[in-house]
Protein backbone atom coordinates (compact mmCIF):
# COMPACT_ATOMS: atom_id res chain seq x y z
CA UNK A 1 0.00 0.00 0.00
CA UNK A 2 1.38 3.86 -0.65
CA UNK A 3 0.29 6.18 1.96
CA UNK A 4 -0.15 10.01 1.32
CA UNK A 5 -1.33 12.18 3.51
CA UNK A 6 -2.68 15.57 2.62
CA UNK A 7 -4.18 19.31 4.18
CA UNK A 8 -7.15 19.93 2.28
CA UNK A 9 -6.76 23.60 1.40
CA UNK A 10 -9.55 26.05 1.73
CA UNK A 11 -10.12 26.29 -1.74
CA UNK A 12 -11.06 22.95 -2.23
CA UNK A 13 -14.42 23.59 0.21
CA UNK A 14 -17.39 24.25 -1.49
CA UNK A 15 -20.19 26.69 -0.50
CA UNK A 16 -21.51 24.10 1.84
CA UNK A 17 -18.91 23.82 3.95
CA UNK A 18 -17.04 20.53 2.68
CA UNK A 19 -14.60 19.52 0.19
CA UNK A 20 -15.81 19.53 -3.01
CA UNK A 21 -16.49 16.66 -4.97
CA UNK A 22 -14.63 17.39 -8.35
CA UNK A 23 -11.51 17.25 -5.75
CA UNK A 24 -10.90 13.28 -4.93
CA UNK A 25 -10.29 12.80 -8.75
CA UNK A 26 -7.31 15.34 -7.87
CA UNK A 27 -5.89 14.10 -4.62
CA UNK A 28 -6.01 10.35 -6.08
CA UNK A 29 -3.68 10.97 -8.62
CA UNK A 30 -1.61 13.11 -6.43
CA UNK A 31 -1.31 9.81 -4.38
CA UNK A 32 -0.82 7.31 -7.51
CA UNK A 33 3.01 9.56 -8.48
CA UNK A 34 4.73 6.62 -6.93
CA UNK A 35 3.11 4.15 -9.27
CA UNK A 36 3.98 6.95 -12.02
CA UNK A 37 7.19 6.66 -10.91
CA UNK A 38 7.85 3.18 -11.46
CA UNK A 39 7.28 3.92 -15.22
CA UNK A 40 8.58 7.36 -15.31
CA UNK A 41 10.96 7.69 -12.52
CA UNK A 42 11.52 11.30 -13.87
CA UNK A 43 7.96 11.92 -14.60
CA UNK A 44 9.22 12.64 -17.66
CA UNK A 45 6.25 13.66 -20.58
CA UNK A 46 8.15 13.03 -23.41
CA UNK A 47 8.38 9.05 -22.64
CA UNK A 48 5.25 8.70 -20.76
CA UNK A 49 3.65 5.34 -21.30
CA UNK A 50 0.54 5.26 -19.05
CA UNK A 51 -3.22 6.51 -19.89
CA UNK A 52 -6.10 6.69 -17.65
CA UNK A 53 -9.50 4.30 -19.10
CA UNK A 54 -11.69 4.83 -15.73
CA UNK A 55 -12.31 6.89 -13.36
CA UNK A 56 -14.65 5.86 -10.16
CA UNK A 57 -15.30 8.01 -7.02
CA UNK A 58 -17.96 6.81 -4.27
CA UNK A 59 -18.50 9.24 -1.05
CA UNK A 60 -19.08 7.67 2.17
CA UNK A 61 -18.78 10.51 4.68
CA UNK A 62 -18.07 14.02 4.24
CA UNK A 63 -14.55 15.69 4.22
CA UNK A 64 -14.03 18.61 5.80
CA UNK A 65 -11.51 21.16 6.03
CA UNK A 66 -9.05 21.69 8.41
CA UNK A 67 -8.25 18.31 9.24
CA UNK A 68 -5.77 15.89 7.13
CA UNK A 69 -6.56 13.46 4.52
CA UNK A 70 -4.92 10.24 4.58
CA UNK A 71 -5.22 8.75 0.78
CA UNK A 72 -4.59 4.84 0.79
CA UNK A 73 -3.46 3.54 -2.82
CA UNK A 74 -2.88 -0.23 -3.81
CA UNK A 75 -3.60 -2.51 -6.74
CA UNK A 76 -6.56 -4.92 -7.06
CA UNK A 77 -5.22 -6.15 -10.25
CA UNK A 78 -2.80 -6.48 -12.74
CA UNK A 79 -3.39 -7.41 -16.27
CA UNK A 80 -1.25 -7.64 -19.29
CA UNK A 81 -1.18 -3.82 -19.97
CA UNK A 82 -3.69 -2.61 -17.64
CA UNK A 83 -3.63 -2.01 -13.78
CA UNK A 84 -7.11 -1.66 -11.35
CA UNK A 85 -5.97 0.97 -8.50
CA UNK A 86 -8.27 1.15 -5.59
CA UNK A 87 -8.15 4.25 -3.40
CA UNK A 88 -9.40 5.43 -0.01
CA UNK A 89 -9.90 9.02 1.55
CA UNK A 90 -9.73 9.10 5.16
CA UNK A 91 -9.94 11.38 7.75
CA UNK A 92 -10.29 11.36 11.29
CA UNK A 93 -10.30 7.41 10.82
CA UNK A 94 -13.66 7.47 9.01
CA UNK A 95 -13.49 6.42 5.29
CA UNK A 96 -14.69 9.28 3.41
CA UNK A 97 -13.87 7.74 -0.11
CA UNK A 98 -12.98 5.27 -2.36
CA UNK A 99 -12.39 5.18 -5.88
CA UNK A 100 -10.71 2.87 -8.43
CA UNK A 101 -8.67 3.92 -11.54
CA UNK A 102 -7.71 1.73 -14.32
CA UNK A 103 -4.82 2.86 -15.68
CA UNK A 104 -2.95 1.16 -19.01
CA UNK A 105 0.65 1.19 -20.07
CA UNK A 106 -0.34 2.77 -23.60
CA UNK A 107 2.09 3.25 -26.60
CA UNK A 108 0.78 7.00 -27.80
CA UNK A 109 2.51 7.04 -31.29
CA UNK A 110 0.62 3.32 -32.11
CA UNK A 111 -1.99 4.44 -30.38
CA UNK A 112 -2.77 1.33 -28.41
CA UNK A 113 -1.90 -0.48 -25.23
CA UNK A 114 1.49 -2.25 -24.67
CA UNK A 115 2.66 -4.92 -22.17
CA UNK A 116 3.55 -3.66 -18.48
CA UNK A 117 7.37 -4.63 -18.69
CA UNK A 118 8.05 -7.56 -16.32
CA UNK A 119 10.10 -5.84 -13.69
CA UNK A 120 7.70 -3.26 -13.01
CA UNK A 121 5.11 -5.77 -13.08
CA UNK A 122 6.82 -7.57 -10.07
CA UNK A 123 7.51 -4.15 -8.07
CA UNK A 124 3.58 -3.79 -8.92
CA UNK A 125 2.20 -7.39 -8.13
CA UNK A 126 3.92 -6.19 -4.47
CA UNK A 127 1.32 -4.32 -3.58
CA UNK A 128 -1.69 -5.94 -4.67
CA UNK A 129 -4.37 -6.10 -1.40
Amino acid sequence: MFLHTLSPRFCETDALGHINNTVLPVWFEQAREPIFRLFSPELDTETWRLIIARIEVEFTAQLKYGSDVEIRTYLEKVGNSSMYIHHEAWQKDVLAARGKTVLIHYDYEAEKATPIPDDIRQILLEHIQ
